[in-house]
């Protein structure tokens, strides 16, 4: 759908790296990214982070955010469940392994760990990025490394329901927009007129676009189900290819902190 005026049509925060994410309708901007976004990550027994690069698996288990804790659910048993505090006295400081970056958390469940253990089989913990973690983005020319989470590279990620129109267009048979993960989806936008941005404002928030999002093999993996296949990779490497990097969406920074929510309009500022 094309309009005059772009909106923000989905907000979406992934609470734990990796697995379901959760649809919002108001969402707290920090400094980090949104509230919740990525503040949790899944670790093996060396400090190592998993993701569904390597275990697509951890696609089926969906996380709800309660007043005072994360629920975390298996799609194949929906009724055995785990919460996560959102806040507490973490006793122990870890250090964790994500990319190259060694960062400190904190652990925060047993019950979790033991409960994610069984599901994914393997041993793993479940630990929260602790608040002094100094992780940041990467040094880009001419922009300040910014406070990150455990998102891969940025504080937030972009996509436009366009743009994943012309993808759909082309495919065998149509992906949804889980399959990039993104934080904000924009509607009534040129497909891909996300590419020329260099600015835009939401509510009274200004973000900063960066750069455009390199895709990897999560995108093959379907949300539902936890099957990778090969699409929409091969698709997006035929009309989406710059040098060696596939591309679909935007890695985003934001200037300031407040209060987002769906149907905002999108001014394009440059």
């Amino acid at each position: 759908m094309i309009t005059e005026q772009p909106f923000l049509s989905e907000i979406w925060v992934y609470p734990v790296k990796s697995l379901g994410g959760v649809r919002l309708e108001t969402a707290q901007v920090e400094e980090r990214g949104l509230q919740y976004d990525r503040r949790w990550l899944i670790v093996d027994g060396n400090g190592t982070f998993l993701t569904q690069r390597a275990h697509p698996e951890m696609a089926l288990i969906d996380v709800a955010i309660r007043e005072d804790s994360l629920l975390l659910s298996h799609r194949g048993n929906p009724a055995n469940a785990v919460t996560v505090p959102l806040s507490a006295n973490f006793s122990r400081e870890v250090t964790v392994k994500i990319w190259k970056d060694m960062v400190p958390a904190q652990a925060v469940s047993k019950a979790a760990d033991d409960w994610l253990s069984d599901h994914l089989q393997r041993q793993v913990r479940i630990v929260a990025l602790s608040e002094h973690a100094d992780r940041r983005s990467p040094d880009i020319a001419g922009q300040a490394r910014r406070l990150i989470s455990f998102a891969d590279d940025f504080p937030f990620h972009l996509t436009s329901e366009s743009s994943l129109g012309e993808l759909n267009s082309r495919l065998p048979e149509p992906v949804g927009m889980n399959r990039f993960r993104p934080n904000f989806v924009i509607t009534g936008a040129t497909p891909f007129a996300e590419d020329t941005w260099k600015s835009i404002r939401i509510s009274d928030l200004v973000f900063d676009l960066i750069s455009p999002c390199e895709r990897c093999a999560v995108v093959t993996i379907n949300q539902e189900t936890g099957r990778k296949g090969l699409e929409p990779l091969r698709t997006l490497s035929k009309f989406r290819r710059k040098e060696r990097h596939i591309l679909f969406g935007q890695n985003v920074t934001g200037r300031g902190n407040g209060i987002i929510r769906t149907g905002d309009a999108v001014q394009i500022i440059r």
